[in-house]
């Protein structure tokens, strides 16, 4: 009767191990490769870019090999990134929540003080949409529209 109860008890904590296991942690479901586009108010494509994303787990985001796949005279070499999230999720694997993204423009000159700044949400199938606003000095150096990325 003993190792029946030994064994049925081993079940239960595989079961509820498993379970805790399923509930990933929200912060790791930002991580990844992702690309980008950027529409106008008009709805043309007018940047786009790609980036890797890594959680540093307090709400900001590490970002790396940004690269822009269109070309701008907004951003010369030497920009910078940072972002931040904060996002919620259930034991059903729902993730969601806000996501911001910065880009610093790092030159000097006429493209030195521009900054394109998004805002979105993070949606549960992989990706991120919302809106973004770019400021700053140059020709074609404003503008606004609407964005989604793409993990994978």
């Amino acid at each position: 009767m003993r190792p029946i109860k030994l064994a049925g008890l081993l079940a239960v904590a595989l079961v509820l191990g498993a379970c805790g296991n399923s509930s990933s942690n929200p912060n790791s479901s930002i991580n990844g490769n992702w690309s980008a586009t950027l529409l106008d108010v008009n709805g043309r494509a007018v940047f786009g870019f790609t980036t890797v994303l890594t959680s540093i787990g307090t709400g900001e985001l590490t970002v790396t090999n940004f690269k822009f796949t269109t070309s701008s005279p907004c951003f010369g070499s030497g920009s910078t990134e940072t972002g931040g999230f904060s996002l919620s999720g259930n034991f059903n694997g729902t993730v969601m929540g806000a996501f911001t993204l910065t880009v610093q423009s790092g030159a000097t000159g006429s493209n030195g003080n521009n900054r394109l700044s998004l805002q979105g949400t993070a949606n549960n199938n992989n990706t991120v949409s919302g809106t973004w606003t770019l400021t700053g000095t140059g020709a074609g150096c404003t503008g606004s529209g609407n964005f989604t990325m793409n993990r994978g």
